[in-house]
C-alpha cells in the first residue's frame, strides 16, 4: 500500500492525464495521440512537487484595450492650460470629469473606476511607454506582448516565460484566454494555455493560421475534430464598431514540429474543455453586469474563478480604441463599458469570497497625440496611462503627469516617465511571487503597487 510521499509524488497533471484522461476517453483518442500520453506520463513522473495554481494562490486578469487608448481624455489634466489649447474641440471641461485631484481627473463616463479609486481598489500609473516609441498597431503591441525592446524582436511573450520560469508540470488551463485566437504574450517554449469564447462552443483555438511549413493542413484537421456540431456556439461576440481596431492578437509562435505541437494541444483542449464547460454550468454569478463583449468576457472569467479553475492567467480583450475620427462619443461609450464592466467583476468576486486573490491589469499598445487631429479625433501617439484594480494594493497615482508644454513634446507625443516593463516586474514579484528579470529579460526596478 502507497504512504501520503509516495501519492504525494503523483502531481495534478499526472492523474489528469494517465487516470481521468486515459481511463473515460482512450477509446476516443487517435492513434497519432499514443506517444503523446508516454511522453505526459513520464513527465509527470520527474514532477515531485505540484506549483501553486489559481486555486489556492494570486490570479491575474491583464485586459488589452486594443487599438491605442487616448489617455490623455481618459485620466484628464483638466487643470492644464496645455491640453485645452491642444483640444479646443476634444478637451474636456471641468463639469465633464471625476476628479481624483485639483489638477487630474478621470473621465466622465468612467463612474465605474471611480469607485474603485475612492474605495482604494484602484491604481492609476501615469505617463506609461518605452524608449522609442513605435506608432504601429501591430509591432507597438508585439512590444507590450513580449516586453522587448523596441529594437528586439522576442520569439516567446512575458506570460509565455512566465509559465516557462514558473509553472512547469502545471495543469493546461494555467492560462486562459477568452477570445479567437491565442496572444502573442502567451507564446512559450513549451506551449500551455487555452482560447476560447465560450465554454459551449469551447475547441482548439489557431495560434499561428497561416504558417508556410503546412501546418495549416494539419491544423485545419484537427480543427474539424474539435469543431462543435450546428447549432452548439452561443451567440458570438458583438462587433466592436466606431473605430478600425478590434483586437490585435500579435504572432504566436512555438517550438518543436507542428504535429507534436498538435499532438499535446489536443490533449490538453480535450482534458480542459469539459472542465471549463462544467464549472460555467455549475457556477452563478454573484453581481450584475453591464451588456457587451468585455462584460460577458469578465462574467465568464469570474464563474471560471469560482469555481476554481487552477487557472493563474486570464487575458481579455476589449477593442475600438483606434479614434481617428469622431473620437469623443467612441471612447464615451468603451470607458463606460470599461468601468462598468471591471467595477461589477470586483464586486462578484468579493461575493465569491475571491477578490483579494485577483488582480487586473489593463494595456493599451500607445496612447494619442496630444493636439486633436481635423476629424474630431486623435492620432497615434506614445505615453498613456496603466490601471491596476486589486483589493489588495496600494492604490491612487503612480508616477508623474507627463509635460503637455510644446517644447516638451517629443514629434507631437508627451515623454514616458515609467517603463511598462517596470510594472511587469512589480506584478510577477510582487504579486505572482517570482523572479522578473528571467521573464523580462533583464532586471526593471519593480514597482511596488501591491
Amino acid at each position: 500500500m502507497k504512504n501520503n510521499s509516495d501519492l504525494s509524488l503523483k502531481t495534478r497533471r499526472e492523474f489528469l492525464r494517465t487516470t481521468m484522461l486515459g481511463g473515460a476517453l482512450s477509446w476516443t483518442v487517435p492513434a497519432f495521440l499514443t506517444n503523446t500520453f508516454s511522453a505526459l506520463h513520464a513527465e509527470a513522473a520527474d514532477s515531485a512537487t505540484q506549483v501553486a495554481t489559481g486555486k489556492d494562490a494570486n490570479i491575474l486578469v491583464v485586459l488589452q484595450m486594443a487599438g491605442g487608448n487616448d489617455g490623455l481624455n481618459t485620466v484628464v489634466p483638466f487643470a492644464n492650460d496645455y491640453y485645452h489649447r491642444a483640444r479646443p474641440q476634444l478637451g474636456l471641461a471641468e463639469k465633464d470629469v471625476l476628479k481624483l485631484n485639483d489638477e487630474v481627473a478621470l473621465h466622465g463616463s468612467l463612474t465605474g473606476f471611480k469607485e474603485l479609486y475612492d474605495s482604494g481598489s484602484l491604481a492609476i500609473v501615469q505617463g506609461i511607454g518605452y524608449p522609442n516609441p513605435n506608432r504601429s498597431h501591430f509591432r507597438s503591441t508585439e512590444i507590450w506582448q513580449t516586453a522587448s525592446d523596441a529594437e528586439k524582436v522576442e520569439k516567446y511573450g512575458w506570460l509565455g516565460r512566465y509559465f516557462d520560469n514558473a509553472c512547469s508540470g502545471c495543469d493546461p488551463t494555467i492560462g486562459v484566454n477568452i477570445g479567437r485566437q491565442m496572444p502573442q504574450a502567451f507564446a512559450a517554449a513549451h506551449p500551455v494555455g487555452v482560447s476560447l469564447e465560450n465554454p459551449e462552443g469551447y475547441r482548439f483555438m489557431a495560434s499561428d493560421r497561416n504558417r508556410r511549413d503546412g501546418a495549416s493542413v494539419t491544423e485545419a484537421s484537427y480543427r474539424k475534430l474539435n469543431e462543435p456540431e450546428e447549432g452548439m456556439m452561443a451567440e458570438s461576440a458583438e462587433e466592436n464598431s466606431g473605430a478600425s481596431i478590434g483586437s490585435i492578437s500579435g504572432r504566436v509562435t512555438h517550438s518543436g514540429s507542428a504535429l507534436d505541437f498538435l499532438e499535446r494541444t489536443a490533449l490538453d483542449a480535450q482534458v480542459s474543455s469539459d472542465k471549463i464547460l462544467a464549472i460555467s454550468k455549475r457556477v452563478q454569478n454573484k453581481a450584475e453586469y453591464p451588456g457587451g463583449q468585455l462584460a460577458n468576457s469578465l462574467k465568464l472569467v469570474a464563474r471560471l474563478i469560482g469555481g476554481g479553475l487552477p487557472t493563474r492567467v486570464y487575458y481579455v480583450s476589449q477593442g475600438g480604441y483606434d479614434t481617428h475620427t469622431n473620437q469623443a462619443n467612441t471612447q464615451q461609450r468603451l470607458l463606460k463599458e470599461l468601468g462598468d464592466s471591471v467595477k461589477a467583476f470586483m464586486d462578484d468576486l468579493k461575493g465569491q469570497g475571491n477578490s483579494g486573490r485577483v488582480l487586473l491589469l489593463t494595456f493599451s499598445e500607445f496612447g494619442r497625440r496630444v493636439a486633436e487631429n481635423a476629424n474630431l479625433g486623435t492620432d497615434h501617439g506614445a505615453a498613456a496611462p496603466m490601471f491596476i484594480v486589486a483589493d489588495k494594493m496600494k492604490a491612487g497615482l503612480f508616477g508623474k503627469y507627463p509635460s503637455l508644454a510644446p517644447a516638451d513634446l517629443v514629434n507631437g507625443d508627451m515623454k514616458y516617465n515609467v517603463d511598462f516593463r517596470s510594472v511587469y516586474a512589480g506584478v510577477l514579484e510582487e504579486w505572482l511571487k517570482t523572479r522578473s528579470a528571467p521573464i523580462l529579460g533583464k532586471q526593471f526596478e519593480p514597482l511596488k503597487v501591491v
